[in-house]
């Protein structure tokens, strides 16, 4: 799903274009998601492909909402990241290649993975009982 910058500044806020279009990042423990653990699954907030699931989703204390492992939809993809200084695995949506945070080798068992996600690059679905 390619679509020109003035498609992406119509359809999202200036918060969401600046990080999910050019790569940004929120400030940390200032999502509204961080403390969002209801049964449900997170979407993309551009093109609403599932990413992750509640059950994945665990406090790490970093300041951003931290999942264990993607969705079964298999919707996140991994990019280097050699910005900043730094090298770091970034992720991306797969479908329409927003930027959504980066994955690191520090989360818990099984997968020993903490995906660190902006809250403004998902919307929440929660799940009806």
């Amino acid at each position: 799903m390619q679509h020109d910058d003035s498609y992406w500044r119509e359809k999202l806020t200036p918060e969401q274009f600046r990080v999910c279009r050019e790569k940004g990042t929120e400030r940390p423990f200032t999502g509204e998601l961080l403390d969002q653990f209801a049964p449900g699954t997170y979407h993309c907030t551009c093109c609403g492909a599932e990413l992750f699931t509640a059950q994945a989703k665990f406090e790490s204390g970093c300041g951003w909402p931290s999942f264990s492992a993607q969705s079964e939809a298999n919707n996140v993809e991994y990019q280097m990241d050699l910005s900043h200084g730094m090298r770091r695995i970034e992720i991306v949506c797969r479908a329409c290649d927003a930027h959504l945070g980066h994955v690191f080798d520090d989360g818990p068992a099984p997968t020993g993975k903490r995906y660190c996600v902006n809250s403004v690059s998902l919307t929440f679905n929660e799940a009806s009982e």
